[in-house]
């Protein structure tokens, strides 16, 4: 026991999750917060806008996984963060908020206190997978974080968020730092009957191709040895990529699965929502709730709803990792897998590569980063038309954890503050953001960040002056009628200059190679500004909704 403020005992408690970093900014409901962050000698990241906190969190998370904590005042703070919450509940990112709430006799009374909202718990619970509330201090703090905690790494990983009002946070009172309980993943126990039905249609399946989402990202080893088993190629849209590595054999990219897709009799989607082949390559406007043709359909996912979302032929609820090795169990000694399918994979490789080729001069400036970026380098895509060329394959994934994407909800201005994050998770390895110069300006500001607390991010920013994808919609659906998509843009390098940061421009491939190998080299905040004509770029389009092989 030991007397403490509430703000005090809750980052005790933080601490004794794991947690050494945390990214927020102060204020006044929040300040024992911050006291005890300082107590604790925290790493502690302060952004120069909210929404950078939590979408840093995310970062820290996706790239390391690990949970991602942040902190902000209640009400229009924690608002400010909601689109990077949304976003990690798209991409299933374990992200836990700290946040405070008016005192305890105005909760719920619309007084008008500061930073009031209606219903602030409730207004996050629409969003995020849970929001928690500390009433009793003494009784319940060191209890509710590791719930929190806990619920945003169990099951479906997810953000999360914890509050505890104004006067509560700041009286002392005798508090006790309850160890967290490591709990086992809650999805439902092992269905064998389905397991054993699973392995028969695997054993069955001639031409059999596995999808991966977030899900399998710990489960790289037994997605490898099942793919093996199987001789079955393995792809993923975003979050899946790497999983199998995209220069191994059976590691497909995106494009290239599309070319084996009209031949595959058995799907075997791996925490995926299986957005690519039932969205991306079908009616992206209709909603489905089973498959209406193809091939079998098994998934692997440790949440149970998803099987009713999007129904399977065969559905194994439980840890990808875990139902991935009895299923390679089950498998021993009972599948002949057909021999000549590596070399239809290595066709098929070869061809969507020789295809996308066209996405210029997209193509040309992500082989020059490829080429430059070590393989267990993180590379963090925006919505920009070099992002779209990701998507496509244009930048091979090598490892997981490496790509990190915004997944379903496409949020555009998440991508630089996010690479923040998640070059404070990994400082010895080399990151970088690629933003175009509409999703950059979201937070640019963060650049006085990277330069306070010398984060090495090296952030590359497409300048097209404009948001280059809603122009071409513009251009290519409404009469080229631009409205509100041509931008003027700041000078980028001395705008980088202006804040710290070493600045650059370059305007061909060969130009951004030996400045991006200098920056690297540097580790230190650099931005490297890519000139590009308003547009110029190819579009990636046909490639992410292709109806039909090449």
């Amino acid at each position: 026991m030991k007397k403490i403020t509430g703000g005090e005992a809750i980052i005790d408690s933080v601490v004794a999750n794991g947690v050494d970093t945390i990214f927020g900014i102060p204020g006044a409901q929040i300040y024992p917060l911050f006291d005890g962050i300082y107590k604790q000698n925290l790493n502690l990241v302060v952004p120069r806008h909210e929404q950078s906190a939590a979408y840093m969190a995310m970062g820290y998370a996706k790239s390391s996984g690990k949970t991602g904590t942040f902190a902000v005042v209640p009400g229009p703070g924690i608002l400010n963060t909601a689109a990077a919450l949304c976003t990690a509940m798209g991409n299933c990112s374990p992200v836990v908020g700290l946040t405070g709430q008016v005192p305890t006799s105005f909760v719920g009374k619309g007084r008008g206190h500061l930073h009031e909202l209606k219903d602030q718990r409730g207004t996050l619970k629409s969003i995020i997978k849970d929001a928690f509330f500390i009433e009793d201090a003494p009784a319940q703090t060191s209890q509710v974080v590791n719930r929190a905690f806990e619920t945003a790494r169990e099951g479906r990983p997810g953000p999360v968020t914890v509050e505890m009002c104004w006067d509560t946070m700041a009286a002392v009172d005798e508090f006790v730092t309850q160890a967290p309980t490591l709990t086992r993943q809650r999805g439902q126990e092992l269905d064998v009957d389905a397991l054993r039905s699973a392995a028969a249609m695997m054993a069955r399946a001639r031409k059999p191709m596995i999808m991966c989402g977030s899900g399998a990202l710990h489960a790289a080893e037994s997605v490898g040895e099942l793919a093996s088993l199987l001789n079955a190629p393995v792809s993923g849209f975003r979050s899946g990529r790497g999983v199998v590595s995209e220069d191994h054999p059976l590691g497909v990219p995106p494009v290239a699965a599309r070319q084996l897709w009209d031949e595959c009799d058995l799907l075997i989607g791996i925490g995926s929502r299986l957005e690519m082949p039932y969205m991306r390559w079908g009616n992206y406007m209709e909603y489905k709730q089973k498959p209406s043709a193809g091939p079998k359909l098994i998934r692997i996912d440790i949440d149970p709803d998803q099987m009713k979302i999007f129904e399977p032929d065969l559905g194994l609820v439980g840890d990808s990792d875990e139902v991935c090795r009895v299923l390679c169990d089950l498998l021993q000694g009972k599948v002949n897998p057909d021999p000549a399918r590596l070399d239809q994979i290595a066709g098929a490789k070869a061809m969507a590569w020789r295809a996308i080729q066209r996405v210029q001069p997209q193509l040309s400036y992500l082989s020059v980063i490829r080429e430059t970026l070590p393989r267990d380098g993180i590379y963090v895509p925006e919505l920009s038309q070099m992002g779209f060329a990701t998507w496509v394959g244009g930048l091979p994934v090598y490892a997981p954890r490496t790509y990190i994407d915004s997944g379903f909800q496409g949020t555009l201005g998440f991508g630089f503050p996010t690479a923040l994050g998640a070059k404070v998770a990994n400082p010895h390895r080399a990151v970088v953001s690629v933003c175009g110069d509409g999703g950059f300006m979201f937070a640019a500001q963060e650049l006085m960040t990277a330069v306070e607390f010398k984060i090495g991010l090296v952030t590359i920013v497409v300048n097209n002056n404009s948001y280059g994808n809603v122009r071409r919609d513009q251009e290519l659906g409404y009469g080229a009628r631009y409205c509100g998509s041509e931008l003027k843009t700041p000078d980028f390098v001395k705008l980088a200059e202006s804040f710290g940061a070493a600045g650059y421009r370059v305007a061909t491939p060969e130009q951004l190679k030996p400045v991006l190998e200098r920056c690297f080299a540097l580790d230190e905040p650099c931005l490297i500004e890519i000139v590009c004509e308003r547009g110029a770029e190819s579009s990636a389009w046909e490639f992410i909704h292709p109806r039909a092989a090449l």
